[in-house]
């Protein structure tokens, strides 16, 4: 059954379903929005609606904090998100006038977003990605909705952005395991991806289809890469060896090392003597001749600009790259609608339990991913190799697990292949820096069990099959080098070295002077761009960045010492000043305002 209104849909649902609603919506961009706000709006109209939502990456309009963020952000979130409709129970959940018969459960939440509300901590459910499923199947869930992208005949549709769990559901009620509403909502910004992510209109017990109601995908800026993400991206480009298997998630990181792969392929020179100088350790350094496969939960941005230079070109059964879910900037979505139909077949979107798992065909499976390297990122590491990667020593939940365990397992299931966790080794809040290279964490995400190898921008810590004592040492290598005293002494107190080691002099040096000096000359010649594959700011915004980081990392008494120190109005500096909206203060703060930019513009 077809509606051009959502209001008329999610009644025609509760006149099929009853008041009694379990809603699967997929993670991050498949959300069918125009619906989902229709049936949160009859809940929270009618308390005898009891509307329980399952849902993972809930997305939603970054919201700038203070006022210089605000004046920076502001227009660039105009020209992003006009038109993008939030879904009303993430707006109500905010405000605390979501009612207690409306119910929002993720198995993976929009990082940072929830940390500090009692009721999704609650409502978090710890969950592997690949088994999300069977907790749908155990809540019984009887709606399931999705944003689908039309054939023009509207007989056919694709999953697009989602098939990672829908289509094993809808295998699930094919074989009676299940018994829901498929409830689709037409987005014709949505690239038609076709294969497994396919189906027939006869899948859809009711579709909500109006040209009225399209709206623009949400489409999230890249993240500008920073210095240390590039040293981090180098070196796991080094462990990556041709005619493998690659899997990145998304970020900066993920970034930096697509483009260090990149450099590694068609500027192997540069690459040889970067390698060098950051004395890398991994051994793979030439060029992709055999090039690589693709097997990703996510597929990010960076793998399309992988394809066309010519690295990612191992087909497995005519495919370059299986991904389980996507979601990126416009150029991403506009890139692949504007592939061709055979192009954009070499992009196989499937289900999650297809890419995260090894069960079912597993002998093409192994033979496929060889030499596999998976690449994720995470929040912390011990000194024993233990992983934070979602969450707090307190209990709360900063984002989920995701696919990450599933990886890491696949690791160790494949003959040949490593799990690569990248992690910065500092992080700096309010002027402060802290190590993210602890000694110990009252929450893991990976256990020291499965430790394998973890980067950090000073380099690569091998811990697979090392005792506590040689990964402790692995790890030290890599801390930096303000904090390896401490660390040093706290392992030494916990009997955990030996009690006359000391980190070898080549490690001593783990500073972010050392990082900048290795790389400076590619960043100079813009081989390390702070967005190596393109940027949604303008040429005055991605000049203003590093100013602006550098004001909102500072300490109280570094923004004195700027504000006292003022700097040159130069011609670049007044169009950063123009387009901050501080060219003619007009009062006291927007004076002060202006004498910090000027100063962090300043070389």
């Amino acid at each position: 059954m077809k509606f051009d209104d959502a209001a008329n849909m999610a009644d025609a649902i509760i006149d099929r379903v009853g008041h009694k609603i379990v809603l699967a919506l997929p993670l991050g961009l498949g959300k069918p929005n125009r619906l989902t706000n229709a049936l949160v709006r009859r809940a929270m109209d009618d308390p005898s609606i009891s509307l329980r939502i399952f849902t993972a990456l809930t997305l939603e309009v970054p919201r700038p904090s203070g006022d210089i963020e605000q004046r920076f952000m502001g227009p660039v979130l105009e020209r992003l998100f006009a038109g993008y409709p939030e879904l009303v129970y993430a707006s109500a959940l905010h405000a605390g006038t979501l009612p207690q018969n409306i119910q929002v459960y993720e198995f993976f939440m929009q990082a940072g977003r929830w940390l500090n509300s009692p009721r999704q901590q609650q409502n978090y459910i710890s969950a592997n990605y690949t088994h999300a499923l069977r907790y749908l199947l155990d809540a019984n869930v009887n709606v399931v909705g999705q944003l689908v992208a039309p054939t023009t005949a509207r007989d056919r549709f694709s999953l697009s952005c989602n098939p990672d769990i829908a289509l094993d559901l809808l295998q699930a009620r094919r074989e009676g395991r299940a018994d829901f509403i498929f409830a689709g909502e037409t987005n014709l910004e949505l690239p038609y991806m076709a294969g497994n992510a396919e189906v027939e209109a006869s899948m859809f017990d009711l579709l909500l289809d109006s040209e009225a109601l399209q709206f623009p995908l949400f489409a999230p800026p890249r993240e500008p890469v920073s210095p240390a993400d590039y040293a981090i991206g180098l070196h796991v480009a080094s462990l990556v060896p041709d005619g493998g298997t690659l899997q990145i998630g998304i970020g900066s990181i993920g970034d930096a090392v697509g483009q260090a792969l990149v450099l590694r392929h068609r500027n192997n020179g540069i690459f040889g003597g970067m390698a060098a100088r950051l004395r890398m350790r991994g051994e793979e350094r030439g060029p992709f001749a055999e090039g690589l496969y693709g097997a990703s939960e996510m597929l990010v941005e960076c793998f399309i600009d992988l394809i066309e230079a010519g690295i990612v070109k191992r087909e497995v059964d005519g495919v370059l790259v299986h991904g389980g879910f996507f979601l990126g900037s416009r150029t991403l979505y506009q890139r692949l609608r504007d592939m061709d139909p055979q192009q954009r077949a070499r992009i196989a979107m499937v289900p999650v339990s297809f890419v995260n798992d090894l069960h079912g065909n597993e002998e093409s499976k192994r033979a496929a991913r060889k030499k596999a390297r998976f690449v994720n990122t995470a929040m912390m590491a011990t000194l024993t190799g233990a992983v934070v990667s979602d969450g707090l020593e307190d209990g709360r939940v900063v984002s989920g697990v995701g696919g990450q365990y599933n990886f890491v397992a696949q690791a160790f299931a494949l003959a040949d292949a490593r799990s690569i966790i990248a992690v910065r080794a500092t992080r700096s809040t309010g002027g402060k820096t802290m190590s993210n290279i602890v000694f110990s964490y009252g929450h893991t995400t990976i256990p020291r069990h499965l430790r394998d190898i973890v980067v950090t921008e000073y380099g690569v810590a091998d811990l697979r099959g090392k005792t506590d004592g040689e990964a402790v040492a692995e790890m030290l290598s890599v801390a930096d080098s303000r904090f390896q005293e401490r660390l040093l002494a706290q392992v030494k107190k916990a009997g955990k070295i030996a009690a006359d080691y000391e980190i070898p002099d080549s490690h001593r040096d783990n500073t972010p002077q050392r990082i900048d000096t290795a790389l400076g000359n590619a960043r100079a010649e813009g081989l390390l761009p702070l967005f190596p594959f393109g940027s949604d700011f303008t040429e005055t915004e991605v000049a203003l960045m590093p100013a602006l980081g550098r004001l909102r990392g500072a300490s109280r008494r570094d923004l004195l010492m700027l504000a006292l120190r003022g700097g040159t109005e130069t011609a670049e500096a007044r169009r950063g000043l123009e387009r901050m909206g501080l060219a003619r203060p007009a009062s006291l703060k927007d004076r002060l305002y202006r004498r910090l930019l000027l100063a962090a513009l300043a070389p």
